[in-house]
């Protein structure tokens, strides 16, 4: 069914072209109740229900194309680079002064991508064994879907090539300054302080922009906005970051540890910034692309220099954009600890937020929950790209889908009454598995010997209640009530290891046969309309709904350290073989209920098959039991249901 929109009626707001070229509605400002009436000639943007109506014609939109100059010369010859921005907006922005804010997404993508061989991950082969090319698809992009819904409302919508993609000149850097410089400066020319240039040289000023931009999108698309907003960049007023990177160290690393992306193991910053690598002339990015290879050091896995100058996380105080923060609890691509740490320190700066977790992998929210979706974002640039005041800002702050369409509200996340409760790692009784507790009982120390590269992290969790010789496992009995694991869980054990491997994996497991959503999505056949169709886009999707199976675990989340960065991950210690350290380290941030019945289980383990990189076989892992914990952030209530 199309869903409708109202034109008019009660409490509708017209603002004249002469009114929204010197101001847009200012954030604290009443909307007029009787306008001045407008001639028939000048269009009217008309604010209904606190919403922008659709009023405008997307089938008549003026388009253009503006080369924009940055001030960065990434490709290093003597000429800053310029991005390329595709534009549509309503044709009154040129026939009646029409001014009006843009919605940008901003992409690597809209090019295409090249395959590129990945790096080795067997550590130890003679001449090492890269893996398949593998072509990259992160975008997630729905052609017509904010042109078709916006643009009607009185947006101009703007696509982005990011530097070194495209018709973009530079070089593609993998998120460093140099890109976060291209993003900005579509925003500063959107605002009159970057130089534009029609394709033909001429020089080209926006003006039908009232100066005031959102972002969004997802992957790559969502980093973007997140990258922009860290320079502080006036004029950017609201981004809608989708399974967005906030540090590129906790894309490709983790914990000291060299870490894949789920599904790209042996990926890189070179690999994908020559995966991306299409403007004109590529062959003048080899040797920045080279540097880039030699300064990642996939040898330790340190943070250092190159991962600081794409971190955005410390950047989060000179962000004045409202932040509306989207990630799926099953995205093993861009982790959730991207968004969740973003989270955070957005929240430290005081800045404007929202947060959407769902139970997809690395996905948006569109075709799952449409309306709810197109409201939310619909309000947000609204509210802070229109200064309508439609209450979007007095909403509950946090949506999470606790299961398969079911959306539940909440004022923070974690939701408020949140503790960190630890559970020891018992040994248990001969041949038996260990035990989680809430009370420590010392035992013998317990050993594994690291599989290598011979089984992956799912093959070694189960059998959970018989010995196996690659991992420990630690069960709780079944639980007596539903127990709600929401935040960040960390591991604190004392351990020693023997041999080539230096990592330290732990699985966050549910143990119990249940139906469970694997974070894939399935198209239904059930046609949603939500725009102004036009020939050749009808303004439609395919509504999804989730993936599940039947199963008798789920990995719940999952955490990696390399034990030499026991200190910090900016700096390799050795350490002794055998020798015990105490060692702490985090999951990957979840929300996640495990049932009344199951059991919640710790499995430990050394390589992580298809994220960590595959040294020998053979290392031994020897833990302390009943000093070494688990600690878990559980809702209120979660304590007594382990009792």
């Amino acid at each position: 069914m199309r869903r409708r929109f109202p034109r008019g009626g009660a409490g509708v707001i017209t603002l004249t072209a002469a009114l929204l070229a010197t101001t847009a509605l200012p954030a604290g400002a009443a909307a007029p109740t009787r306008p001045a009436r407008a001639p028939e000639t000048v269009p009217r943007l008309t604010v209904s229900g606190g919403e922008t109506q659709p009023v405008f014609s997307r089938a008549d939109a003026v388009t253009q194309t503006v080369n924009i100059e940055t001030t960065v010369d990434s490709d290093e010859d003597g000429v800053r680079d310029r991005v390329q921005m595709r534009i549509m907006r309503p044709k009154e922005t040129d026939t009646a002064g029409l001014k009006v804010p843009t919605i940008l997404e901003a992409s690597p993508y809209w090019a295409g991508t090249h395959n590129v061989d990945n790096h080795p991950v067997d550590i130890g082969d003679a001449q090492g064994r890269a893996l398949a090319p593998s072509r990259r698809d992160l975008a997630g992009i729905f052609p017509g879907i904010y042109d078709n819904y916006f643009l009607p409302r009185g947006y101009a919508i703007a696509n982005l090539d990011s530097i070194g993609t495209g018709g973009s000149t530079g070089c593609p850097t993998s998120g460093d300054r140099s890109e976060q410089a291209g993003a900005k400066a579509a925003v500063d020319w959107l605002n009159g302080r970057a130089k534009g240039f029609a394709p033909d040289g001429t020089p080209v000023k926006a003006g039908w922009s009232t100066g005031n931009v959102g972002m969004i999108g997802q992957s790559y698309n969502g980093t973007l906005p997140n990258m922009a907003a860290a320079t502080g960049v006036q004029g950017l007023k609201a981004i809608v970051p989708i399974a967005g990177i906030s540090s590129w160290y906790d894309y490709y690393r983790a914990n000291g540890g060299v870490l894949a992306p789920g599904g790209y193991q042996g990926e890189d910053l070179d690999v994908l910034a020559k995966a991306v690598l299409t403007r004109q002339n590529p062959e003048v990015c080899a040797k920045i692309i080279d540097d880039i290879e030699a300064k990642q050091d996939r040898e330790t896995g340190d943070y250092g220099k190159v991962w600081a100058e794409r971190d955005y996380v410390g950047q989060a105080r000179k962000v004045r954009a409202a932040v509306m923060v989207v990630h799926g609890l099953n995205d093993w691509n861009v982790k959730v600890k991207n968004s969740v740490q973003w989270w955070n320190a957005l929240k430290q700066a005081g800045v404007p937020r929202k947060l959407w977790l769902h139970q997809a992998n690395h996905a948006t929210p569109f075709r799952w929950r449409l309306e709810e979706w197109l409201r939310q974002t619909h309000h947000w640039f609204d509210r802070y790209l229109y200064g309508i005041r439609n209450g979007i800002d007095k909403e509950p702050r946090v949506d999470v889908e606790r299961a398969p369409g079911q959306w539940e509200t909440a004022k923070d996340w974690p939701v408020p009454g949140t503790r960190t409760v630890p559970l020891s790692l018992n040994a248990g009784d001969a041949g038996q598995p260990g035990t989680l507790a809430l009370r420590p009982r010392q035992g013998a120390d317990q050993s594994l010997v690291d599989a290598g590269r011979t089984r992956t992290a799912e093959e070694l969790l189960v059998n959970e209640d018989k010995a196996d010789p690659n991992r420990l496992a630690y069960l709780t009995p079944a639980l007596t009530a539903p127990l709600r694991v929401n935040g960040t869980p960390e591991m604190s054990v004392r351990a020693s290891l023997d041999g080539r491997s230096p990592y330290l994996t732990a699985l966050l497991v549910d143990y119990g046969t249940d139906a469970r959503p694997t974070g894939g999505r399935l198209d239904t056949g059930e046609r949603v309309c939500f725009g102004q169709g036009v020939a050749g886009d009808d303004g439609c999707t395919t509504r999804q709904k989730l993936y599940t199976e039947t199963a008798p675990y789920k990995i719940i989340t999952r955490g990696w350290l390399d034990a030499r960065n026991r200190h910090s991950p900016s700096r390799t210690e050795p350490i002794t073989p055998g020798k015990a350290y105490d060692f702490r380290w985090d999951f990957q941030p979840t929300d996640y209920v495990v049932k009344a019945g199951h059991r919640l289980g710790v499995i430990v383990l050394s390589t992580d098959y298809d994220y960590t990189l595959r040294y020998p076989a053979g290392t031994k892992v020897t833990l302390t039991p009943g000093t070494s914990k688990v600690l878990l952030p559980l809702a209120r209530g979660g304590r007594e249901s382990l009792q």
